[in-house]
């Protein structure tokens, strides 16, 4: 059983047939072509194998209690940097709302995100007291069960996403309302979970945002509109990058157990993390499959560990380049790093048969390269992370019922087809890498840290790294 925490009370191929090209859309059949698939993708639509449709319109349930001026009631399951931030920005929303539970699997963590949020909303607000958690702060690796048996109307999940599926799957039979980062879930099966788990969530009318915020970012909707409605003409071919320094190893700490361990270095490991091509670069590939409207068929590429000699420290690589083929053989060069003193960037871009575009500077250009379009609005950090949250709370009190589950899984799947082309140095098809039975963990399972971790190392200290060309992955 989760203890309760110690914090003082509170007086505070091209054209290939093993993929899916997608085609259509819920819009009028009328439409030409063209007319219908700048429709279809503005809308966020995207379909799965299956033909299940993916998008980001809110729909009102029926029977959905409208909140209005109620306290909206936030749990919280995870209280790691982006858990503490989300929070704040939830509380920074209009209206009432208040933070009633917390969990994490560690103490240190909890009491953290707790002065952290305290110290932003502590004082009363819309509603009386936005910090109201006192016997409802639980730490140990089965207190998300507490947060869900609480009154919170809205459960944000922001562990390391290998437990995703796992807490998603029980928020939602709990009928929470869901906010979850990416990525959704680690290996495929997770990616079917949330699917299966979402589609209860629509009969439910229970909400689901996902943490990939540019969605809401005012100057990327901008910039893919334009895009959508052929400020480049066709797309050809697109660009991705993640590069960047990535996360240091932090020392193991003393009598921690592997399980402990594992989890405090979640970024090192597949099970809790999905590589950093699917923990971050997930952002920029949804992207990609925001404005072409779909999802790669297929991919290969390469990856290793050139900085990371050492196996000591995990198992993931240190960069990935991957090349994601889409219908009509538009090809997308995605390419990620976790590597020290190298050219960085997070950008996204396009081009096309009239001009190119930096997606993530909303600069367009004709194919002379000069800028026939740049959108005025500036760029900030936290701007989406906090619109997001102002999209979501403002949807709820308007009796609204958004769903990002599909979106949000699609691109999670297409990150870890990434991983799993790198990590095999093999072509991955859409269909054979959704279905694939390769489960990292068995998360269900984990209810203490004296549990026997999902990855052992070897004998002599080191862990299994994936070796292309030798690793299978299907």
């Amino acid at each position: 059983m989760p203890s309760r925490s110690s914090v003082p009370p509170e007086n505070e191929s091209p054209n290939d047939p093993a993929g899916d090209p997608l085609s259509g859309s819920k819009r009028s059949a009328v439409l030409d072509q063209r007319a219908n698939r700048r429709k279809f993708i503005q809308s966020g639509g995207i379909m799965l194998a299956g033909g299940s449709v993916l998008g980001t319109n809110l729909s009102v349930a029926q029977g959905a209690h409208v909140y209005g001026d109620d306290t909206l009631k936030i749990g919280l399951i995870g209280c790691g940097s982006r858990g503490t931030n989300a929070v704040i920005q939830a509380l920074n929303t209009d209206g009432a709302t208040r933070l009633v539970a917390m969990a994490d699997a560690f103490e240190n963590n909890l009491q953290s995100a707790y002065r952290a949020i305290k110290s932003k909303h502590g004082n009363s607000g819309p509603g009386g007291k936005r910090v109201d958690v006192d016997g409802a702060r639980f730490v140990g690796l089965d207190g998300w069960k507490q947060v869900l048996q609480s009154d919170a109307d809205i459960v944000f999940l922001t562990t390391p996403p290998g437990f995703r599926p796992l807490h998603f799957e029980k928020a939602i039979e709990a009928g929470k309302h869901v906010f979850m980062e990416k990525p959704v879930a680690t290996d495929a099966p997770g990616v079917r979970r949330v699917l299966a788990a979402n589609e209860v969530a629509k009969q439910k009318g229970l909400a689901v945002a996902v943490g990939l915020q540019r969605h809401h970012e005012s100057r990327y909707r901008e910039c893919v509109q334009r895009l959508q409605e052929g400020a480049i003409g066709d797309p050809i071919f697109a660009r991705a990058y993640w590069n960047g320094a990535g996360s240091r190893l932090r020392p193991r700490p003393n009598n921690a157990s592997e399980l402990e361990y594992q989890l405090r270095q979640w970024q090192h490991f597949n099970w809790t993390g999905g590589d950093h091509i699917a923990e971050q670069h997930v952002h920029n590939l949804d992207v990609i499959n925001w404005v072409l409207g779909q999802h790669p068929v297929s991919a290969q590429g390469q990856g290793g560990r050139d900085s990371r000699s050492d196996q000591t420290l995990g198992e993931t690589f240190d960069h990935h380049m991957v090349e994601f083929t889409y219908a009509k053989d538009v090809r997308l060069l995605s390419q990620c790093r976790h590597v020290r003193g190298c050219w960085n960037t997070v950008s996204e871009h396009i081009h096309g048969t009239q001009g190119s575009c930096d997606i993530s500077a909303a600069i367009i250009r004709d194919t002379s390269g000069k800028v026939v379009w740049q959108s005025a609005q500036k760029n900030s950090k936290d701007k989406g992370c906090q619109q997001a949250q102002d999209d979501l709370f403002a949807a709820l009190r308007n009796g609204d019922i958004p769903n990002e589950g599909e979106y949000g899984a699609t691109s999670t799947m297409t990150a870890i087809m990434g991983r799993m082309a790198s990590y095999s140095g093999k072509i991955v098809r859409w269909n054979e890498t959704l279905q694939s039975d390769q489960c990292l963990a068995d998360v269900d399972a984990l209810n203490s840290l004296q549990d026997i971790a999902p990855v052992q190392p070897l004998p002599d200290g080191n862990y299994a790294v994936a070796i292309p060309g030798q690793t299978k992955v299907l």
